[in-house]
């Protein structure tokens, strides 16, 4: 290489670092004070991608293949791999699939699960992964409450006991994210027993500005009373295009409707994201 070319090379390096520190800059400006929330359009699956406003990160669910990755990189910056916190609400391919990937390509400080166990492949290789890499491992239970910062707060509300060789869906994490007067309720496959569990122990504690609503909007959840009870503003349905399940089922968008909830839907909206800064909603 000539002495000219170097300095061409020298220079074009040196202006990108440049650059990459200004667009750094700038993104932590942009989040100081906000909470962020991403329903990840990654098809017929949840994965749900949290900033609080100290940049504190958090990925709850992972679809159940690749796509998540992509989606991944149009939520956060080119240059960060860390995640602070990865949770699998439960064992299902819709929910852990793609966390295999994220586990690989992301370093993550804890992995938090119900303790429900599953004989699938999909499981089995998500387990190894968390071993592999020696990852600390927390049971999800009621009454844990991770402090994501600046006073964003993820709170456990279900399970409130041992789930071992528990249906997997009615194992499923249930959690409030909550800050400042703003809150997000986050419901995994929860089927409407768990709902009117939920329902009699929490009562109006459950209100939230935004529902994420069970099961990808099967008539499994989203039972009426407990639509009513959280009063959403908005309610956020993850679900594919034309899936095999039908979801969402006609049942639970007429509650929604009912209820007067703002409905939206990755498969129709793509990756639904929202901001708050503990007084106000963004969509």
């Amino acid at each position: 290489m000539t002495s000219s070319n170097k300095f061409k090379f020298y220079f074009l390096l040196g202006f990108l670092a440049v650059n990459i520190f200004i667009w750094h800059t700038v993104v932590m400006e942009d989040r100081r004070g906000m909470l962020k929330v991403s329903f990840l359009d990654i098809g017929q699956g949840d994965a749900i991608f949290i900033e609080a406003p100290n940049g504190n990160q958090v990925l709850i669910d992972g679809g159940s293949n690749r796509a998540v990755l992509k989606e991944l990189g149009k939520v956060m910056p080119f240059y960060d791999r860390t995640i602070d916190a990865v949770i699998a609400t439960h064992p299902d391919k819709d929910h852990i699939g793609g966390l295999v990937e994220v586990l690989k390509n992301y370093r993550a400080d804890m992995v938090m699960e119900p303790g429900v166990s599953s004989d699938t492949g999909v499981y089995q290789e998500l387990e190894k992964t968390i071993a592999d890499k020696k990852l600390p491992r927390i049971l999800a239970r009621r009454g844990i409450s991770l402090n994501l910062g600046d006073g964003a707060r993820l709170n456990i509300l279900f399970p409130d006991r041992d789930t071992d060789e528990w249906e997997t869906n009615t194992a499923s994490i249930v959690a409030k994210l909550v800050y400042g007067n703003n809150s997000f309720l986050l419901t995994g496959d929860s089927p409407t027993a768990i709902e009117n569990y939920l329902s009699m122990i929490d009562g109006r504690n459950l209100k939230s500005d935004v529902l994420k609503a069970g099961h990808h909007g099967s008539r499994t959840s989203t039972s009426e009373s407990f639509a009513n009870l959280v009063s959403p503003e908005y309610a956020v349905i993850s679900a594919g295009k034309n899936n095999q399940y039908g979801h969402p089922h006609k049942e639970v968008l007429d509650i929604l409707e009912k209820i007067k909830s703002v409905i939206l839907k990755t498969y129709e909206n793509g990756t639904i994201s929202f901001s708050s800064d503990g007084e106000r909603i963004r969509f």
